[in-house]
């Protein structure tokens, strides 16, 4: 990896050339009408767990297909009032891990909702429990990467479509609980989860939008110029299946985060990191740019795919209390 993908000039100026399909609204339209025809089914049963001071509860809500999907509620234990929720979103080929391992937002006095992804959690951290069962029932349990080609020449079997379906309804779930404040959702994560949340905001209204180094942006030009996975799964897909690049291209559109983040008009607060192989930062300006609401980015300069790692963490927990004191 260069240096720079670009230079920090180039990135202010940067504005992606991807094409948006003429018909991205109405197919994501059917797909989340399809999804609420299912009833939420939202679940919620404490956990006996070793925290003193977090509740943490073991949460299922239907998302694509009325598929089960698994998540973990933490709050602080000394509230009883309506608090505002953080729903995050994992990074690639993580699970929602265990409930000690997600301390943060809890401790920082909001509601915590962790998604699982559906058939990830087995390349690292401490495991999933989602299955993917619209793409493959039993067989669609966590599985190691890559994910990335799962039905990639049709956006209908497309496994991203189920996904960001997935990330939609986790934030109607979280409207849902009690104890929460319901105007105050924040949709958060890194990498794929960062996209995640990128997508989320574009396809239902959130309060707040936190995405690190996100991943499915600007996808095109992060089969370029990235020089690792997960984009070059799709780049090592199509050196063999040549025939499969326009439909695969055409699916991918569907899914990027530049046409996301054009509709999506919460605050919002990005980070990229100069030296990523991985989300190259032009990918993630990108969707900054074309972020239709308010917005600030921070840059790490001497980063990779970490990009700012707990220091971010702070900055966004600032960001949020500013934006509501």
């Amino acid at each position: 990896m260069p240096y720079f993908d670009l230079s920090p000039q180039e990135l202010a100026s940067y504005r992606s050339v991807a094409s948006e399909p003429d018909d991205f609204d109405a197919r994501w339209a059917v797909t989340l009408g399809e999804a609420r025809r299912h009833d939420l089914g939202l679940t919620v049963t404490p956990v006996d767990s070793v925290l003193a001071t977090v509740d943490v509860a073991d949460v299922t809500f239907a998302g694509f297909g009325g598929d089960p999907i698994r998540a973990w509620l933490l709050r602080p234990r000394a509230s009883a009032d309506d608090l505002p929720v953080v729903v995050q979103f994992n990074g690639y080929g993580g699970g929602r891990g265990l409930p000690h391992e997600r301390l943060f937002w809890s401790a920082a006095g909001y509601a915590h909702l962790v998604m699982d992804t559906r058939g990830q959690g087995s390349a690292w951290g401490s495991g999933g429990h989602t299955d993917d069962a619209s793409g493959g029932g039993a067989a669609g349990g966590p599985a190691h990467p890559g994910y990335m080609t799962r039905g990639i020449v049709d956006f209908d079997s497309y496994y991203y479509r189920r996904v960001i379906t997935d990330a939609v309804r986790a934030v109607e779930a979280a409207r849902a609980l009690d104890g929460v404040d319901a105007e105050r959702v924040v949709v958060a994560g890194a990498s794929q989860g960062g996209g995640l949340a990128v997508a989320a905001a574009g396809l239902t209204e959130v309060a707040a939008v936190l995405a690190d180094v996100p991943f499915l942006c600007d996808i095109e030009r992060g089969m370029d110029v990235a020089d690792s996975d997960p984009y070059q799964e799709i780049c090592r897909y199509l050196a063999i299946h040549r025939h499969h690049e326009e439909r695969a291209l055409a699916t991918l559109r569907y899914v990027d985060g530049v046409h996301h983040a054009a509709r999506a008009t919460a605050p919002a607060l990005f980070s990229a990191a100069l030296r990523d192989p991985i989300t190259p930062p032009s990918t993630v300006f990108a969707a900054f740019h074309a972020w239709a609401g308010p917005k600030e980015i921070v840059t790490y300069r001497f980063n990779g795919h970490e990009g700012g790692d707990q220091y971010q963490w702070e900055r966004q927990a600032r960001f949020l209390e500013n934006l509501w004191s």
